[in-house]
């Protein structure tokens, strides 16, 4: 499915510049993704998937924005933020997490496109739209997350049980979608949320 209809906003074709010039993939993901699919009002948050150093490609795009703006780098996440006009754009590079019951604070290792979806809430903020000239437009939805808008449904990209004790915020999340969406959860998400 080609997406280039979420594209429209030039910023968009200011971070495909600049990833194609560091020669690394980037993809729009997350809620962006799922209010255009939605029709619903896209907002002024965007988030960048890099699959390589995140906080480099949001310096080189504003390098490539005519007023320069200003990177905000928060090591300890391994993000960077930066704003065009109303717009704030977040960048991270594509991660793989592990937990352990011992602590709330996540293993991060660099991953793939796949393992950044894998540790994402829902499969319907696990969408991405590829943001390189290659791929531009092109939605990957490794998890279903398109069938899962249609159907009006909250799955998550893995085990409710590990996506929810990986952060227990998810269920309050969940229950969000529920009531702001009108979605129905999984029924092994309502088990996970009940036994949590």
């Amino acid at each position: 499915m080609n997406l280039q209809s979420a594209l429209k906003n030039p910023i968009f074709k200011i971070i495909s510049a600049s990833a194609d010039e560091l020669g690394m993939d980037s993809y729009v993901v997350g809620g962006f993704v799922r209010d255009h699919m939605l029709q619903r009002n896209t907002g002024q948050d965007i988030d960048i998937v890099a699959v390589g150093d995140g906080v480099a490609l949001a310096k080189k795009v504003a390098d490539n924005l005519p007023n320069k703006p200003k990177v905000s780098v928060f090591k300890n996440y391994g993000t960077a933020m930066l704003r065009y006009e109303d717009i704030e754009l977040e960048f991270v590079g594509a991660r793989k997490e592990s937990y352990t019951k011992e602590s709330r604070n996540p293993e991060v290792k660099i991953g793939t496109l796949e393992d950044d979806q894998k540790r994402r809430d829902f499969s319907i903020n696990a969408l991405a739209i590829g943001l390189n000239a290659s791929n531009y437009g092109t939605l990957l939805d490794p998890f279903n997350g398109t069938d899962d808008l249609k159907n009006k449904r909250i799955v998550t990209p893995l085990d409710p049980d590990i996506t929810f004790s990986d952060d227990p915020l998810r269920m309050m999340r969940a229950a969000r979608f529920m009531s702001q969406l009108n979605f129905i959860p999984e029924a092994t998400l309502i088990t996970a949320i009940k036994s949590m």
